[in-house]
């Protein structure tokens, strides 16, 4: 995390924009407050996952799988 104060954050707002796509980026004011400049994540569901290929695998497989899972005594 790199620190910048107001004036060279002003300068070079393009610069810390990029930067902080990759790191937050700290900008201080005389006063000593602090403020995070980050970059806004997507509002995406953490189930909302790229699908996988698989070849051979049925619903029935499926189904089969999960109500074993479900069956074991751990899960209870």
């Amino acid at each position: 995390m790199r620190v910048y104060t107001f004036s060279e954050a002003r300068q070079k707002l393009a610069q810390l924009l990029d930067l902080a796509k990759k790191e937050d980026v700290v900008i201080r004011r005389r006063g000593g407050d602090e403020f995070i400049l980050s970059r806004r994540r997507e509002n995406r569901s953490p189930f909302d996952v790229p699908g996988i290929e698989v070849e051979g695998v049925t619903a029935d497989d499926i189904v089969e799988a999960v109500r074993f899972s479900r069956s074991q005594p751990w899960r209870k």
